[in-house]
């Protein structure tokens, strides 16, 4: 990996010096906020750092090897912040405040809460189109072909082949959702590395390997069920739609800084893909269709409070 994100900056160096930039946006550009604290004479334009997280967290399979790891990449991120402040003309956090996870960086480090706010700036949460100007649920629903009295639930996994196994299993918890609701719905998205014709689903499914303006979809469906990434997740709470997530296993992000955000606005169920047979799912499932949701709102304007700050740059 040192080797992909050294190979990454000597292209993006080579770009900026051929090139009369004012500014770098870079969101979770790591490479390059690592190199530029590294080599700070190397900053040819104002750089402005986004992330919606701050602090690598170890697993717990990953025994102390891994919590040394990270307390190791934070206590760098740490003192570089600190020794070169100037590096980062702007660091923009996509969230709140609230949204920090209230841990320490590793042993003898600042707790996050603490330090973050002293280091960033808070945007609010950016998502693309707010559902908000989506207009009438019914009138949305009906453009994009959904029956008056179906119940739609929508399973995507993102772009990467991983959620390949996640799919096969949710499909086996599809008949026995169908068989308590009749009207039950399911539509897959494999997503551009997952072939729908190696998804071997069951009678009432359909499975697409592409579907425009997906967000309008989550907005409209009954159910989702989704891997844990934020930004399906943050779409689907903004458009206060019950959802299954299924974090991956050994991602720090996703059980961590994800799970503490949705946590705090008490939007969607979270699930574990080990633990979670079809009945298991099933049961989620009916339990995500009949519980009725009180998600906390998600703002619309951090697009225009992020372009804001990064406007004070120009």
């Amino acid at each position: 990996m040192d080797e992909v994100l050294a190979a990454n900056f000597m292209v993006f160096q080579d770009a900026v010096e051929d090139g009369d930039y004012e500014l770098v946006i870079a969101n979770e550009a790591w490479d390059i906020d690592h190199f530029w604290h590294e080599h700070p004479e190397l900053k040819k334009a104002k750089l402005a750092w986004l992330t919606d997280f701050v602090g690598f967290l170890p697993m717990a399979s990953g025994g102390d090897r891994e919590a040394f790891l990270a307390r190791d990449y934070n206590a760098e991120m740490i003192e570089h912040v600190e020794r070169n402040p100037g590096v980062r003309d702007r660091a923009i956090f996509v969230g709140n405040p609230e949204d920090i996870v209230p841990r320490p960086f590793g042993d003898d480090l600042p707790d996050m809460r603490d330090w973050v706010p002293k280091h960033f700036d808070f945007s609010g949460y950016i998502i693309g189109e707010h559902p908000q100007a989506f207009g009438s649920r019914d009138d949305l629903r009906q453009s994009l072909g959904y029956r008056q009295g179906e119940r739609v639930c929508i399973v995507t996994v993102g772009g990467s082949g991983v959620g390949a196994h996640l799919i096969k299993r949710i499909l086996q918890s599809y008949p026995l959702a169908q068989s308590r609701i009749p009207e039950l719905r399911m539509i897959v998205i494999g997503g551009p590395r997952i072939e729908p014709m190696s998804i071997k689903a069951p009678v009432g499914v359909e499975v697409r390997s592409f579907v425009p303006d997906l967000d309008r979809h989550l907005a409209v469906c009954d159910l989702a069920v989704v891997q844990g990434g934020l930004t399906t997740c943050m779409e689907l709470t903004a458009a206060g739609t019950p959802f299954l997530y299924f974090p991956l296993q050994n991602h720090f992000e996703q059980n961590f800084h994800v799970a503490h955000r949705l946590d705090r606005y008490r939007a969607g169920r979270r699930m574990d893909y080990a633990a979670s047979t079809p009945d298991t799912i099933a049961d989620a499932m009916i339990g995500a269709l009949t519980d009725r949701t009180c998600f906390a709102p998600v703002e619309s304007n951090g697009a225009a409070r992020a372009a804001r700050m990064l406007s004070e740059l120009i």
